[in-house]
């Protein structure tokens, strides 16, 4: 049995308010990150997550003076909030999509947002949507990780906006700041911080070929190989579901819809491999 998770503070720049809409896909909720330089009012605040009023006020108690709210994805759960708190708070909105921004123009990979003294590097890693984003606070060894990396189980790429070729690049970009030593804990947007970055990393990869394999061996009991699939194959209107009922047969079928949407990604992508 996991321990529960409620947030805190982790390294000395991050702290963690956990936001109070746990559920299947959110875990225990989500996380809003508070960045901020050791002896600095100022902060940037990370997924302000649902319209709560308790969650929002607990976040603004230790936020001080917010320069920006920064959203590492488009998902609601991440982004319901930002605007509201970000008019509270005085500042803009930020994130890789302009669609999401408000007041402030969108981030680019490997810009670097400066506040009170901290920087923080804008990773761009798509997989588990286009416009996913990672964080990284080199000067606390951590890497926020959005939703490409959960604090427990693995993310699910739903097709088509999730993509299983960008997800793999992802992982390497990720893989190799903690090769380069600029990485050694993961901070996740649902679940408890993970702080051996590179054993969690390779699991990822792991577990998401070991996927695909099965995936794979699953084609021929349907009457088919990878070289049949034709570039729409994620379209298809009953195959992922005959795939999903072979390979998760040992899964509960609540979670056969999450399944199918990341088999559509895993098919799409043996069929772009052919």
């Amino acid at each position: 049995m996991s321990e529960p998770w409620s947030g805190g503070p982790y390294g000395d720049r991050g702290r963690c308010v956990l936001a109070p809409n746990p559920g299947i896909m959110t875990l225990d909720g989500t996380n809003t990150w508070i960045l901020r330089e050791p002896g600095s009012d100022r902060s940037i605040v990370v997924d302000p997550g649902p319209l709560d009023d308790g969650h929002l006020d607990a976040v603004a108690a230790v936020a001080g003076q917010v320069d920006a709210v920064v959203v590492t994805h488009h998902h609601y759960d991440h982004t319901e909030a930002a605007r509201s708190f970000a008019e509270r708070m005085g500042c803009g909105v930020r994130g890789l999509d302009p669609a999401q921004c408000w007041r402030s123009d969108p981030l680019t990979d490997g810009e670097v947002l400066s506040v009170g003294g901290l920087d923080i590097e804008v990773l761009t890693t798509p997989g588990h949507t286009t416009d996913s984003i990672s964080l990284l606070v080199e000067a606390d060894g951590a890497l926020l990780t959005g939703d490409m990396v959960l604090g427990r189980g693995t993310t699910v790429i739903v097709h088509p906006d999730g993509d299983l070729g960008s997800y793999f690049d992802s992982i390497a970009r990720m893989r190799a700041l903690v090769t380069e030593g600029r990485v050694g804990s993961l901070w996740p947007a649902h679940g408890p911080v993970l702080p051996d970055a590179a054993d969690v990393l390779d699991h990822y990869v792991v577990h998401r070929r070991d996927r695909l394999a099965q995936v794979e061996a699953a084609l021929p009991r349907l009457g088919l190989t990878p070289t049949d699939l034709p570039p729409d194959v994620a379209e298809h209107p009953t195959l992922p579901r005959q795939v999903v009922e072979v390979v998760y047969a040992d899964v509960d079928e609540s979670l056969w819809g999450a399944a199918e949407s990341s088999v559509r990604a895993q098919l799409a992508y043996l069929a772009r491999r052919r």
